[in-house]
C-alpha cells in the first residue's frame, strides 16, 4: 500500500514536470517568434535612421556650400528638435 501511494504521487509530480516543459517549450518558441520579428522591425528602423541622418549631414554640407536663410532655419529647427530626444 506504502509502495502504491509512493508510485502515484511520482507519477503525478512526472506529469506536473511533463506539462511544465510543454508550457516552457511553447513559451520559448511564441518568445523566439517575437524577438525575430522585433530585431526586423528595429534593423528597419535603424536603416531608416540612418538614411535620414545621412540625408540630414548632407543637407547641412550643401548649406555650408550654398547657404540658405530658410534652409538654415529648417536645419536649426530640427536639431533643437532632436536635441531633447537624445537626452
Amino acid at each position: 500500500m506504502k509502495s502504491e501511494m509512493t508510485n502515484t504521487l511520482l507519477t503525478f509530480f512526472l506529469g506536473v514536470l511533463a506539462v511544465a516543459g510543454v508550457v516552457f517549450a511553447l513559451q520559448t518558441i511564441f518568445l523566439t517568434r517575437e524577438f525575430r520579428s522585433l530585431t526586423v522591425q528595429a534593423t528597419v528602423a535603424n536603416n531608416g535612421l540612418m538614411q535620414v541622418q545621412a540625408l540630414a549631414g548632407d543637407v547641412a554640407a550643401y548649406n555650408q556650400k550654398s547657404p540658405s536663410p530658410e534652409l538654415t532655419k529648417l536645419l536649426n529647427a530640427a536639431q533643437t528638435a532632436a536635441a531633447p530626444a537624445k537626452k
